[in-house]
């Protein structure tokens, strides 16, 4: 198959340092961020699909998509991400998750020459379907592949089509389905949840079953709802499924839910989450570029900087960087390929 990347663009520099930054509160420090959770593309790949970006536009809960259709390479994200700089924090590291691409293989195997080209991502989570009839070969394939950590199997399920992502409500009780998750767990490999809140009891279930598993709940858990009502059952299911300690949260995908954002409408959700699985368990992500629908890299990042301003250092440290380091196992962050030719 054809890698992405011979299309690639004019390499630009710009991921960010601490050289020109910004201190946060007056306090002189500059902050670390790994992204954990962001996504590269490049459409037309032979061999490839990324049949929610090529086929035919579909209404969805996140909005019109267009500015998404096309193509979304490394140096986009750096570009992107340079703009911390400017409210002094810099990029050193990142997980890329799984994009929807029809071959997961042979999405995690571009990205991980990316990784050893490019120094980043570090990490990798790559998509598999654990119904699929070759989901044992799919992760033994994996396991094989350099910087891959973990894989997605996005699970959502809804009965309004805007909000669906699978056709069955009951996948995770599969007995193929928790076959293959077994498999996973031997395999070492962690698993990155994405589920609406009424399916978070099926994911704590999981979690008992398999406490040597490491499950990190995708976009804080997708609350879609927006009534009160919703937003405390968002609230009761999620400090449920907290109690499991082999769960932690990707705080990120909150501009999917709500396009017209500001750091008041994300406070009750953000603190919410921190709450319930601690600073040790928690951790921040772009999920760009999906959610640069809705800001940009830096106002989001301004955002989680205003929500934590009365959190202590060590717990600031891990929700911008440590914790995803610990989770995904990245190891220390040397500097990118690109901060090393600057």
């Amino acid at each position: 198959m054809a890698e992405p990347g011979a299309r690639r663009r004019h390499h630009r520099r710009g991921a960010p340092e601490r050289d020109g930054a910004r201190p946060l509160g007056g306090v002189g420090l500059v902050i670390d961020v790994v992204d954990a959770h962001h996504h590269l593309w490049v459409l037309g790949t032979p061999g490839q699909r990324y049949a929610w970006l090529e086929d035919a536009p579909v209404e969805r809960f996140h909005g019109p998509d267009a500015p998404l259709r096309t193509d979304y390479e490394l140096d986009d994200f750096r570009a992107d991400a340079e703009g911390l700089r400017e409210i002094g924090m810099r990029l050193v590291g990142s997980v890329h998750v799984d994009a929807g691409a029809s071959d997961g293989v042979a999405e995690a195997r571009w990205i991980s020459q990316l990784r050893e080209s490019e120094g980043m991502p570090q990490a990798i989570v790559a998509g598999a379907d654990l119904l699929a009839a070759d989901a044992e070969e799919r992760l033994r394939a994996l396991t094989g592949i350099p910087g891959v950590v973990g894989v997605r199997h996005i699970l959502n399920w809804h009965p309004d089509p805007r909000f669906t992502y699978t056709a069955r409500a009951d996948i995770i009780s599969d007995p193929v389905w928790l076959a293959n998750f077994a498999a996973l767990v031997q395999a070492d490999l962690s698993f990155d949840a994405q589920v609406y809140p009424d399916q978070y009891a099926d994911l704590a279930r999981l979690a008992r079953q398999h406490p040597e598993a490491q499950i990190i709940l995708n976009h804080t858990g997708m609350p879609i709802g927006r009534s009160d009502d919703d937003i405390a059952h968002w609230r009761v299911q999620l400090r449920a499924l907290a109690a499991e300690p082999n769960v932690s949260i990707k705080i990120s995908g909150l501009g999917m839910v709500d396009h017209r954002w500001d750091a008041a409408s994300l406070r009750p959700f953000v603190r919410e989450a921190i709450e319930a699985f601690g600073a040790e368990r928690a951790m921040f992500a772009s999920n760009f570029p999906v959610d640069k629908l809705y800001s940009s890299y830096a106002q989001l990042y301004t955002a989680f900087d205003e929500l934590t301003r009365d959190a202590s250092a060590s717990e600031r440290g891990a929700l911008f960087g440590l914790t995803a380091r610990r989770i995904y196992r990245m190891g220390p962050l040397g500097p990118s390929r690109q901060e090393t030719t600057r």
